[in-house]
């Protein structure tokens, strides 16, 4: 409860704790308080505070002071400001404690004895060139705050400071004549700054215009009644010994321009008009001129009449004379302050004086190229104005229409280099001379001229010599000219002479019949001796003779025969049945050489195609076969010899049948065959054996063995007693060759032998011309049932024993004895 009031006011919350904020009072109001304890059957009695509690913040020492700065130094004081701190601690501000520490010292003295509220403080009394650095501390009721940051260490010496300059006016100023200006401004500066005022570079002086007036903090230049010649850049310089600092104006007093300067010129004067130029005022008044004002005035008349007042340019064309009249012209300037006083011309008589120039003569036409050619003319009369240009024109002779050779000006030269010429046209050129008034007539057509290089005799032809010769020709060869004179070389002239005799006979009689760099003189006598010459010809004309070295003999060269074999007749030549045999070589040989080809030595095969040409020769066999391979050779002779070549050609084919198929061992389930290689194994390696068998009553072969390399096999798996045909057959790389077949069918069956002797044999009875006999069975039978005994005598003391009969049974009586 408040102290002045008797009723209590709970506060809005229980606590469990045993300490309380109580919020929402009114600071430097006295309060009591009391608190009861409470559980779940009630309340407890209160405990009261015993005095009355004051609101109000807790008072503290005040914050350190805030901005401590140095304002002003000197060689014997330091002058220092600073602010109050943020929180005085909750109560006023008594004092401030400023204190100083002199550096190299650790202790801080106070500076002030009596009490300071004031926040700008002067120490005095100080030694020149000490050091010090600074710190100030706020006191109330409670006691002395923390002191503030301190001052960076500070030296006792008189202050600098640099001079500084605050202008109150622009970069320009604009002045009309006869007014007043003046530029101001303030300064400052330790020690005191020297103001110094310049215009164009110039120190200004005072004089009955021109006031200058400084204060120790303001500066002021004025100009009474300016005139022009005031113009200028002003600059202003305030300087100490630590810098200066300048100001700048650029003052323009300007006034109306001065009269345009004369004379006035007639640039062109006709019956009805005339143009003439003036140059502009020699002052514009400090402002640019913004248009002339011309005016005419006829001689006879004292009005002066408008022409115009909206031209900027120093010409100006006066229309609507009247021919034959004299006019005088007057011109003003204008700028924005003012008219100037007026240029007036002399007298001038409206009539024609001026014309185009004449047409100039007959242009001259040199140097010219495949696209170029240069055009000279001389200068025609200008008509009475200077030329100012020259066109040139040209075109194709069979053209109509002129077309100008270019579009920039021609001047004041009187020849110019037409390009862009199409090589091989034919031109012609023309000039007209242009001056003010127009363009005139233009000349006469030039000679016409074909767009080409110009052309010289070429250079003699390069190294001449004779590469060939027979009993009546020899064979010339060279290399073009070194220099075509920029013509296309036509041909060659070629010339020959017999040793002895003084005159050249011509072997060509026209260059382009001979246009390559060789040529064949024919028509020559056998056993003579000649020399050879030969000329370049060009548009141009004839080349100077070059001259074959050495006189030449003219009989048959002879050379031996030569072979320069290709690939295909290499030592061994591979071609496959079917295929196409090609043989071929390069022969040379003079004269060139007999062709013949063989194959083992006797004639080729009639399917061979044999082609001999002048260079060579080639044999070719088309769809070859086995028989077709052998060892070729190619022979060539001539008189000077002969040469042969030899090449083994291999038909690659399938071999032929194998040989010698023999059947053994046969038994009733198997039987061993045997066979030898092909006779041809068709150039390439045997690689397997196909072996094959048939039962006679079947019309099917049976494949027993495809890849066996031996040559033999044991056929198994037979059916006693069936008969069997057999088959071989080789293989290499190029197929299967034919088949090689038993003659005769073999029986499945094991093999049979001569039956074991008849047993036990004796006689049972005996007459006097037979005998009675009986035997037993063998002990083996060879393989097979017995079908029979032969009986046999013989005479006692004979040697020959005498068949007498086979019997089937185990007895027998031979008769006859």
């Amino acid at each position: 409860r408040e102290s002045d009031h008797r009723a209590w006011t709970p506060v809005t919350y229980t606590v469990t704790r045993q300490n309380a904020t109580v919020q929402g009072l009114i600071q430097g109001k006295a309060y009591f308080f009391r608190i009861a304890a409470e559980n779940i059957i009630g309340m407890g009695p209160f405990t009261e505070t015993t005095k009355e509690i004051l609101i109000r913040d807790p008072i503290t020492v005040p914050d350190r002071p805030e901005d401590l700065e140095v304002k002003a130094v000197t060689k014997n004081s330091v002058t220092l400001t600073w602010n109050p701190p943020k929180y005085n601690g909750g109560s006023d501000i008594t004092m401030y404690v400023l204190e100083s520490r002199l550096i190299g010292k650790d202790k801080f003295h106070k500076v002030t004895k009596e009490k300071m509220l004031d926040r700008k403080f002067t120490v005095e009394g100080l030694k020149e060139g000490d050091t010090y650095e600074y710190r100030v501390s706020a006191c109330n009721i409670v006691g002395q705050g923390k002191p503030s940051f301190c001052t960076k260490p500070i030296t006792c010496k008189d202050e600098l400071a640099p001079p500084t300059l605050d202008l109150d006016f622009r970069d320009k100023l604009i002045v009309r004549v006869g007014e007043a200006f003046s530029l101001t401004g303030r300064y400052s500066g330790k020690p005191a700054p020297k103001v110094t005022w310049l215009k164009d570079d110039v120190v200004v002086k005072e004089d009955d215009r021109i006031k200058i007036k400084t204060t120790p903090t303001t500066l002021c230049l004025g100009i009474l009644k300016s005139v022009r010649e005031d113009t200028g850049k002003y600059c202003v310089t305030v300087e100490n010994s630590t810098g200066s600092r300048k100001g700048f104006c650029q003052v323009n007093v300007v006034d109306r321009p001065s009269p345009p300067v004369g004379p006035v010129i007639f640039d062109e004067v006709f019956k009805d008009h005339m143009v003439v130029s003036w140059k502009p005022p020699l002052d514009d008044g400090g402002s640019e001129i913004t248009n002339y004002i011309i005016e005419k005035k006829d001689t006879h008349k004292d009005l002066w009449m408008p022409v115009t007042s909206a031209t900027v340019k120093t010409t100006c064309k006066i229309p609507k004379l009247l021919e034959g009249r004299e006019y005088q012209i007057r011109i003003y300037a204008e700028n924005l302050y003012g008219i100037s006083d007026p240029l007036i011309s002399d007298e001038m008589k409206a009539k024609d004086r001026f014309r185009v120039p004449d047409a100039p003569e007959q242009p001259i036409i040199k140097d010219v190229t495949k696209d170029s050619a240069v055009v000279v003319w001389n200068k025609p009369y200008d008509g009475g104005k200077p030329i100012t240009n020259y066109i040139v024109e040209k075109k194709e002779t069979m053209a109509t229409r002129w077309v100008k050779a270019t579009k920039d000006p021609i001047f004041p030269g009187t020849k110019f280099k037409v390009p862009d010429l199409l090589e091989g046209c034919q031109y012609e050129f023309r000039v007209s001379a242009e001056n003010e008034i127009g363009v005139g007539d233009p000349s006469p057509p030039s000679k016409p001229i074909f767009a080409r290089d110009p052309i010289a005799k070429p250079s003699p032809p390069v190294n001449p010599e004779a590469v060939d010769k027979t009993k009546n020709s020899v064979d010339l060869s060279w290399q073009p000219p070194r220099h075509d004179g920029n013509g296309k070389i036509i041909g060659y002239l070629i010339e020959y002479q017999k040793v002895g005799d003084e005159g050249w006979k011509q072997a060509n009689l026209t260059a382009d019949s001979c246009p390559e760099t060789n040529c064949k003189v024919t028509g020559l006598t056998e056993g003579l001796t000649y020399k050879f010459r030969v000329k370049a010809v060009n548009a141009a004309g004839e080349s100077d003779p070059a001259h074959v070295p050495d006189p030449v003999e003219v009989k048959d060269r002879l050379e031996p025969p030569e072979l320069i074999l290709d690939a295909n007749m290499a030592r061994e030549q591979h071609v496959k049945a079917g295929d196409t045999l090609r043989l071929s070589a390069v022969i040379k040989g003079v004269p060139f050489p007999k062709v013949t080809w063989k194959k083992e030595d006797h004639e080729v095969s009639p399917k061979a195609d044999i082609e001999v040409t002048g260079v060579g020769s080639k044999l070719e066999i088309r769809n070859t076969v086995h028989e077709d391979g052998g060892m070729y050779s190619l022979t060539v002779e001539n008189p000077a010899g002969s040469k042969t070549v030899s090449v083994k050609v291999v038909v690659l084919d399938k071999p032929g049948p194998p040989r010698n198929l023999n059947i053994s061992d046969v038994r009733c389930d198997s039987c061993y065959l045997t066979w030898m290689e092909p006779e041809d194994d068709g150039g390439s390696v045997i690689t397997n054996y196909v072996v094959e068998r048939k039962d006679v009553a079947s019309a099917q072969w049976v494949a027993i063995s495809s890849s066996s390399k031996k040559r033999s096999h044991m056929a198994k798996y037979l059916m006693e007693g069936t008969q069997y045909l057999f088959r071989v057959a080789a293989e290499n790389q190029y197929g299967r060759g034919p088949y090689v077949e038993t003659t005769k069918p073999i029986k499945a069956i094991d093999p049979l032998h001569p039956p074991g002797p008849p047993k036990n044999l004796h006689h049972v009875d005996v007459d006097k011309t037979e005998v009675s006999l009986v035997w037993n069975r063998p002990d083996r039978d060879g393989g097979a049932e017995i079908t029979g005994y032969l009986v046999e005598y013989q005479e006692d003391g004979a040697d020959e024993w005498t068949k007498f009969q086979t019997v089937p049974m185990l007895d027998c009586v031979v008769t006859g004895l």
